[in-house]
């Protein structure tokens, strides 16, 4: 797994050095506790701008690459975007790669987490046009007027919509590092990190978030397993239901009707949804051809993937970007 972190300009430090810090405890501990994958947890610094120079705080962190370096030639699976001191248009305005470099991430799978007055880069690529968002309270105002196709939640610290999370403060942050540690570490890991980096009893993730995507309320713990595998795979072109069914020791039968119970659908169903639906974020917002997204929603056959599209949204891909595009025009 590789997780960049990225620098910008007038970039607070806490907000950077508190993500990364918590990563790498994070791993440090899977590896005590001989997690094999946390092996394979890259940890990457990624700096904005060329002549960058110092941050707000005058401390500059180390830069492994440039994202001019980095653009088309490294690949993350997860990305972290810093808050910025004061108002953020200025240096959202000057720095347009950083944004083009997110959303071709985007494009590649990778989850983008951004902090505070980081969330306007987000907003700036467009991966926000339509979906939930939060910012710090201080630019609600600002971060409305500029970004109006964004559905901005004011009373919440924590939103999710698909592969982009935004937090509202660098201790929201925190809350939603350990999230995501919990996620793909276990509850060990998490519950260590959580003692040993907050001196204060840390509310629950899902009492402080808004969640696009509801079908994971549910209680059964192994099809959440498999729902969280599911969606960080579905580029994966062969994904064989009955392998997933045995690392969780069910059998292929119990694994459909466990999965049926919790989620009112069916495992390839479900699987089918969460490409469609990726597919069409990808139309809505890149400009990849529908060969190309149907590769990167785990189809290699585009005549079936249209087929596909079609039985369930009615309209062909292409059919479906032109009819959005313009109504996002429109607005």
């Amino acid at each position: 797994m590789k997780i960049a972190f990225l620098t910008t300009p007038k970039m607070l430090m806490t907000s950077f050095a508190n993500a990364y810090e918590l990563i790498y405890a994070a791993r440090a501990k899977a590896l005590s506790e001989k997690q094999t994958d946390a092996k394979n947890i890259e940890l990457v610094v990624i700096r904005g701008e060329a002549n960058q120079g110092l941050l707000y705080s005058a401390l500059e962190p180390r830069c492994d690459y440039l994202i001019s370096d980095a653009y088309a030639k490294v690949k993350f699976d997860m990305i972290f975007v810093p808050t910025m001191w004061r108002n953020p248009t200025y240096v959202v305005a000057k720095n347009p790669q950083i944004s083009s470099w997110l959303k071709n991430q985007w494009e590649y799978g990778a989850i983008i987490n951004a902090t505070g007055t980081g969330v306007c880069f987000v907003a700036e690529a467009g991966l926000l046009d339509g979906k939930a968002a939060t910012t710090h309270w201080y630019h609600f105002d600002d971060f409305e007027q500029r970004y109006p196709l964004v559905r901005l939640k004011k009373h919440h610290f924590i939103t999710s919509a698909g592969k982009v999370f935004c937090a509202a403060s660098i201790n929201a942050q925190t809350d939603l590092v350990l999230h995501h540690v919990h996620r793909f570490m276990g509850p060990s890991v998490s519950e260590h990190l959580s003692r040993h980096f907050s001196h204060e009893v840390r509310q629950p993730y899902d009492r402080l978030s808004f969640d696009q995507e509801k079908e994971n309320a549910h209680p059964d713990e192994h099809i959440l397993q498999a729902q969280l595998w599911l969606q960080n795979n579905l580029s994966q072109p062969n994904i064989k239901l009955q392998d997933l069914a045995n690392d969780l020791s069910m059998s292929t039968r119990n694994f459909d009707r466990r999965f049926k119970q919790a989620t009112e659908t069916s495992p390839t169903k479900y699987l089918q949804k969460l490409r469609i639906e990726e597919a069409k974020d990808l139309l809505k917002h890149s400009n990849l051809n529908v060969g190309e997204i149907a590769f990167r929603v785990g189809y290699q056959d585009v005549s079936y993937f249209s087929k596909l599209f079609k039985s369930q949204s009615g309209i062909s891909p292409k059919k479906w970007r032109t009819t959005v595009r313009n109504k996002l025009f429109k607005e």
